[in-house]
């Protein structure tokens, strides 16, 4: 008979005879028909891939932009028209982009065999009464599975036996800390995934003893199973510039198609012949059409990918790079990014009072170590006591290797000159009592005096309290007040840190048998020990500057409360007056969508959080309108890191499918580079934003001249050739050398950018129309100054200048507001050699012989070339004008 519906059962509340009852799983383990009949209800163990595009869907899917297919269309005109190199240079660009978006689409896919590598391949199970191996696929619920170290658990479990058993679920929950197993039953209601201690997850690895537990859920009805129904669901954004740009294309293209349709048409009203204005407008619109923009945002991106590299920050997919620029939350976890990830001595108790471990005598000499017991100060008894009753060990350089909790004891006490190494030749380790997760205790044997030994007892500060008579003194005993060592234990958890205890008992002898109720009572309190894993140095400064930038740096752990709002503090994402900011995992829960969409933005830290709530605050910033970069390291992260506008997974801690679901990986797991991706994402738009500011001054100045000169009554400036050369010359090198612009100086000084706000936002719109507007009024002026002269001699200067004009331009747009000649002419080496390439190049138009037969120019001669020289300084001249006035409304 097949096990009833379990999906609202919560099987840590249950008692392990009502668990084996509701799945009918008997002492013997199932039989093999009705393994077959609960297989087919409930289906094989495995995780359930959608069905995938293919690859050529995949490819097919990039020429979907409608920027993307107006240059296709620009790249058949340029064809048709006999401009071969054109085709040829936009295809390129197109293929370019195609490729691109296709690696990236299909490195997203992979993020689903990553999580189904975490399934173990095969588990030992009780079936018919003998113990098997099987395929972790074969696997049903009732199921009974043998466990032990090394092992990953195959399918979600509720544990009927655990002997030291521990398991790393920090791929899971995200706490660093392995979890001691138990077997009784919870009451508790409503615990994060974390606290489910009497539960054993699929996927995670056990780390220590052995145990044996009854398949609950398989497949994708076990915790990752859910984890992975979650990352398939989840679509990624666009980013905020694939978003602009697709608006802008499609309004520039019926922009472009009006003008050029005005042009053709007042050309045949002037007169001019229907091939040469057909020919123009065709010209004129695919010179409008900024064909290099895909090219230097590609550019951008993968220069600045490249450069982010070096700053410790590996960009898995493009359009990551500019989405920092908009980031206006970043929810990042706690272990390892904001802090160290390892743990410290930040207390000790004893003598009555609180120290810090600086405070603490230190040994120097070896000697001093092999004293007896008694010959110890309090201190030093206590610093012994931490070396010895302790499992860590040292690998081949030296390095502790042990649990966090232990290895951070240990380092304490060679610190200070107690080296277990040194200890243990006079106090060897007669005997011992295993840490349990039940009692929360540990245990050890060494020689005392006088024939004597001690037993030295670990553990949970309030079990090592309730268990002692007296506190150590080496004067005499002391009573043990309770009440006001439990209130110091609290005091100690109250600013977030892990408290142990621990506590002496002398025996005349190694007691027989060891029973722990006996070992452990009856104890004299040696001290108490407040431990913590503290933040990186750099991290408090990181966030300040997140601060400053607007951006709101906010923590998701699966940490304690105390432990995260503590750290919170300390490194400056809670300021020391805020109170009632900090959400667990359990009031998360109670919230209905509407009312996290209230409170989210109050909320500076979140604790004890399961995955599917971090996917909660995520959608919830962004309803607010806010563009979220989440950072995890657990497969629990991976739907976060998808859906967050930017995804950033740990390179060092990460799992590989954190990893795959993510934009952005860090290579060094720290906070602090998070924030210099902000910044560089804030560079690259800028200059992106430069290069639109540039080249579509630069296009509109080309619109402005051929448009403005029939409505004068002057005939059409430029021939076609003349346009799509400075389309050709101008566009390309120039435009891409801004992608090497160096950071404005206020770039980490101002709000995010709104994601919403259009792409011509803060002036830029303004600034095109004017600077466009004047372009082509130069060049039109310089029509009619000249027009008494042969046409190749104005149109040479027309040409000229117009070219020229476009050069001043983009030294004058290289800042906001700074001047050209204060930021330097070569701190953007590669635009000073672009603009100077391009000086040559239009001088080459003139003054070569066979350029002149292509171009249909003449040579000037010098007092010409100085006026075309003076007339194409304006547009540098005007620009630097409107950056002083803004210069000089800011000082006001």
């Amino acid at each position: 008979m097949a096990p009833k519906d379990n999906n609202s059962l919560t099987w840590y509340q249950l008692d392990l005879h009502q668990v084996a009852e509701r799945l009918q799983s008997p002492d013997q383990g199932l039989t093999l028909s009705e393994v077959e009949t609960r297989r087919a209800e409930v289906g094989l163990n495995e995780l359930i891939e959608k069905q995938r595009k293919s690859i050529w869907m995949m490819f097919l899917d990039q020429f979907k932009d409608f920027m993307i297919l107006v240059l296709i269309a620009a790249a058949v005109i340029s064809g048709v028209i006999g401009e071969v190199a054109d085709t040829i240079a936009i295809t390129v660009i197109v293929l370019l982009n195609a490729i691109l978006g296709f690696i990236q689409e299909y490195r997203a896919e992979k993020a689903m065999a990553a999580l189904k590598k975490m399934a173990a391949p095969s588990a030992n199970v009780v079936r018919d009464d003998k113990v098997v191996t099987i395929p972790v696929g074969q696997l049903v619920p009732g199921d009974r599975v043998l466990l032990e170290a090394g092992n990953i658990v195959p399918a979600d479990l509720r544990l009927t036996e655990a002997v030291q058993l521990q398991i790393n679920e920090a791929a899971l929950t995200g706490e660093s800390l392995t979890v001691e197993k138990i077997t009784q039953a919870i009451q508790e209601a409503d615990l994060p995934l974390g606290d489910r201690k009497n539960l054993a997850f699929k996927g995670t690895l056990i780390t220590k003893g052995r145990g044996q537990g009854i398949v609950t859920e398989t497949g994708m009805q076990t915790q990752l199973g859910q984890i992975a129904t979650l990352l398939q669901d989840q679509e990624e954004g666009r980013t905020p510039l694939q978003k602009r740009l697709a608006t802008f294309g499609q309004k520039l293209a019926y922009v472009i198609l009006a003008i050029c349709a005005i042009v053709f048409i007042a050309g045949l009203s002037r007169g001019e012949p229907p091939l040469l204005m057909l020919l123009t407008s065709i010209s004129l619109a695919v010179a409008a059409i900024p064909e290099a923009l895909p090219a230097v945002i590609t550019i951008s991106l993968a220069l600045g990918a490249r450069k982010l590299v070096k700053q410790q920050a590996l960009i898995r997919k493009l359009p990551a790079v500019e989405t920092l620029g908009s980031v206006s939350y970043i929810c990042t976890d706690k272990t390892g990014t904001l802090t160290q990830n390892r743990m410290t001595v930040e207390q000790v108790y004893l003598n009555g009072e609180l120290v810090a471990p600086d405070e603490l005598p230190v040994t120097v000499e070896e000697s001093q170590t092999q004293r007896s017991f008694t010959e110890l100060s309090h201190p030093e008894l206590l610093l012994c006591a931490l070396s010895l009753c302790n499992d860590t060990r040292l690998d081949g350089d030296d390095e502790a290797v042990g649990d966090p909790t232990e290895t951070a004891l240990f380092e304490l006490a060679r610190e200070k000159g107690f080296l277990r190494e040194s200890l243990e030749k006079t106090f060897p380790r007669l005997a011992e009592i295993p840490f349990d997760a039940e009692r929360k205790l540990m245990t050890t044997f060494h020689p005392w005096s006088e024939g004597k030994v001690v037993s030295i007892t670990k553990g949970a500060a309030e079990e090592i309290v309730s268990r002692s008579t007296h506190e150590y003194s080496p004067a005499e005993q002391i009573e043990i007040n309770q009440d006001q060592l439990q209130s110091t234990a609290e005091q100690i958890a109250r600013e977030g840190l892990r408290t142990l205890g621990f506590g002496l008992r002398i025996w005349n002898a190694v007691p027989e048998p060891l029973l722990p109720e006996e070992v452990e009572s009856e104890l004299t309190l040696a001290g108490l020990i407040g431990m913590l894993d503290p933040p990186r140095p750099e991290a408090a400064e990181s966030v300040a500057l997140c601060r400053s930038a607007g951006i709101h740096p906010v923590m998701i752990t699966g940490d304690h409360p105390l432990t995260a709002e503590m750290i919170a503090r300390r490194v400056g994402i809670l300021d020391e007056q805020e109170k009632g900011v900090v959400l667990t995992g359990r009031q998360l829960e109670q919230l209905s969508p509407e009312e996290l969409k209230c409170q989210v933005e109050k909320v500076q830290v979140y604790a004890r959080v399961s995955p599917q709530q971090k996917l909660k605050i995520v959608q919830a910033l962004q309803d607010r309108g806010h563009f979220v970069a989440m950072t995890g390291d657990g497969v629990n992260d991976a739907p976060a890191l998808k859906r967050a506008d930017i995804g950033i997974a740990m390179g060092v801690t990460g799992t590989d499918v954190s990893r795959e679901a993510a934009h952005m990986i860090l290579l060094d797991d720290n906070f602090a580079t998070i924030v210099k991706t902000v910044r560089e994402g804030r560079r690259i738009f800028d200059n992106i934003r430069k290069f639109i500011k540039y080249t579509m001054t630069s296009n509109l100045g080309e619109i402005w001249t051929i448009f403005l000169a029939p409505l004068l009554g002057l005939p059409i400036p430029l021939l076609p050739i003349h346009i799509l050369w400075i389309n050709l010359v101008t566009d390309g090198v120039p435009g891409l050398a801004l992608t090497a612009e160096p950071g404005e100086k206020n770039l980490m000084q101002r709000p995010p950018r709104d994601p919403k706000e259009n792409i011509f936002a803060h002036g830029l719109g303004t600034h095109i129309i004017w600077v466009g507007l004047l372009m082509g009024a130069v060049s039109v002026v310089t029509q009619a100054w000249f027009i008494d002269h042969s046409q190749a001699q104005w149109q040479t200067m027309v040409f000229t200048v117009l070219c020229l004009s476009q050069m001043g331009h983009v030294l004058a747009i290289r800042s906001e507001r700074q001047s050209f000649f204060s930021q330097g002419p070569f701190t953007n080496k590669p635009l000073m050699a672009a603009v100077l390439l391009t000086f040559a190049l239009q001088m080459a138009t003139l003054y070569v012989p066979v350029l002149n037969r292509i171009f249909k120019t003449v040579p000037l001669t010098a007092g010409e070339l100085a006026i075309t020289l003076a007339l194409s300084s304006i547009v540098f001249i005007a620009v630097e004008v409107e950056k002083a006035c803004k210069r000089m409304r800011q000082q006001d």
